[in-house]
């Protein structure tokens, strides 16, 4: 982009939108106006993030985001849009892209397509988790040529406390430094791509930087690559011990998977996402971070200090 963007931001406070904002913040200088879409309750709940994000420098824009009116009044001095909405929220973006395609400012859209590729494969389209980012990409789809998008493909968060940690249910995958245990799924070998959060956020800003081979493409990006297996051995030689293991495999996956939303118990999302990865659907052809300049990711090894560090604190 020639021009400097200027840039409004919904779900900025949000568990992912955190590590956007900042991200962005931490490169604000190639950008314009840097704005933040929320709600009363969110300013009056979140007191100290919204003050920091004052100081450096970010408008704070308080509205309803099911009004038009207010969505509307945001949209204002602003041509580019970042969701970071929760999955909880992942519909809410579909009036947001038909305003945003009917305004005369705004230019370009990056929905909330943090994580799991949503159209990996021809069974993409039957997962159950998936079904609502596929409406917001269906609803930019019948506005292309009036809005351009990209769509930022991470794969699973793999930094503390998601895929590199314990897990409430540790059938489903789990590496708990306190009790030097892990479950891997499969036989410990499938490969599976990660993304640290913070990662994410940089993603974000090199994608909105290199506007120009990012646009309307899913850029599929990650911070490394790595097995179960191999996650396990980088904590056995930081953790200087040899570690209890037990297995998942697959298809006993599948059958937890499936009880669990038939008994639509909150665990069953993660059930779907854990089996999509371990059957191989974090690995691409090729991976994008090189198209949009970013190349230096997080390491295996600095999420697995991280989750050590993480789970020890949580333990005192």
């Amino acid at each position: 982009m020639a021009d400097k963007s200027n840039l409004l931001m919904f779900g900025a406070t949000g568990a992912i939108g955190n590590y956007i904002i900042k991200a962005i913040i931490n490169s604000k200088d190639a950008f314009g106006r840097i704005a933040v879409f929320t709600s009363a309750n969110t300013v009056a709940s979140k007191v100290k993030e919204i003050d920091a994000l004052k100081q450096a420098g970010v408008e704070i824009i308080t509205g309803d985001i099911a009004s038009q009116d207010d969505v509307k009044a945001a949209y204002s001095g602003f041509d580019t849009v970042i969701s970071a909405l929760g999955r909880g929220a992942i519909a809410s973006q579909i009036p947001l892209i038909q305003l945003a395609a009917e305004s005369s400012n705004i230019k370009r859209f990056v929905p909330s397509e943090y994580g799991t590729d949503i159209e990996y494969g021809p069974a993409s389209q039957h997962e159950k988790p998936h079904q609502q980012k596929l409406k917001v990409r269906a609803a930019l789809k019948e506005v292309q040529g009036q809005l351009e998008h990209a769509y930022v493909v991470t794969g699973p968060y793999g930094d503390y406390p998601f895929y590199i940690g314990p897990a409430a249910e540790p059938k489903v995958g789990s590496f708990d430094a306190t009790k030097k245990h892990a479950v891997l799924l499969g036989d410990g070998n499938g490969r599976i791509s990660l993304t640290s959060r913070p990662d994410v956020g940089k993603f974000v800003v090199h994608t909105l930087t290199h506007w120009d081979v990012a646009r309307n493409r899913a850029m599929k990006v990650n911070s490394f690559t790595t097995t179960p297996r191999g996650i396990l051995e980088e904590f056995e030689k930081q953790t200087n011990s040899k570690w209890t293991v037990d297995y998942t495999p697959l298809e006993e996956l599948r059958r937890i998977e499936k009880k669990a939303w038939e008994n639509g118990a909150p665990i069953a999302t993660v059930c779907t996402l854990r089996r999509i990865w371990t059957e191989g659907s974090t690995l691409y052809d090729r991976r994008d971070n090189e198209d949009i300049g970013a190349v230096q990711t997080e390491s295996l090894e600095d999420l697995v200090r991280g989750s050590i560090q993480g789970q020890l604190a949580a333990s005192q």
